[in-house]
């Protein structure tokens, strides 16, 4: 493998495993009690993600990744829970699975979500898009805009709810296509 190659397969791999982490990271936690272990299963799954990186075909599909690290983590946890079975609050395997099979479940209606929620905000005009965005920024309030803007409060307000139930209303039409 060519240095352009392998450092594409380095940045789509860091990519990924940037946009996916907290959903890995949340699926992990589903699975293990008490938070014990969280960070060092996480850890585990990235590296055996990375080691195992170019067996994973995506098929064009980004949200392949989420299903294919859960699967890793899955057994990662596992090795945990048998490593620390002498430890008192340890799910059996078959609870365990049920869990993780859930918990899959849960994160691709995530995924799909987020995906059809990033194609709405791309759809709307930049204007309303940034104050739809920048609503939910640190330090920005509704009254803050509005000085800035120089908009009424009230009519910001109004606006803003309109925007929402518009983002609501594509979000649940995309999901209803299929994204």
């Amino acid at each position: 493998m060519n240095d352009s190659s392998q450092d594409e397969r380095y940045e789509r791999f860091v990519g990924l495993l940037s946009r996916y982490e907290p959903s890995i990271r949340s699926y992990v936690h589903t699975l293990l009690p008490g938070g014990q272990g969280i960070d060092d299963v996480c850890q585990e799954t990235a590296l055996e993600c990375w080691r195992k990186f170019a067996d994973f075909d995506d098929q064009g599909d980004e949200a392949s990744f989420i299903r294919w690290a859960c699967v890793i983590a899955h057994f990662k946890v596992l090795s945990w829970v048998r490593d620390h079975s002498r430890d008192r609050l340890v799910f059996r395997e078959s609870i365990l699975r049920t869990i993780a099979d859930r918990a899959i479940e849960d994160s691709d209606q995530k995924t799909t979500k987020l995906n059809a929620m990033e194609r709405c905000l791309k759809s709307m005009d930049q204007e309303n898009r940034q104050l739809l965005l920048s609503i939910y920024s640190p330090g920005k309030s509704v009254v803050g805009i509005s000085q800035e803007t120089g908009q009424a409060v009230g009519r910001l307000y109004r606006r803003i709810r309109g925007l929402r139930k518009s983002l609501l209303d594509c979000i649940r039409y995309r999901i209803a296509e299929g994204c």
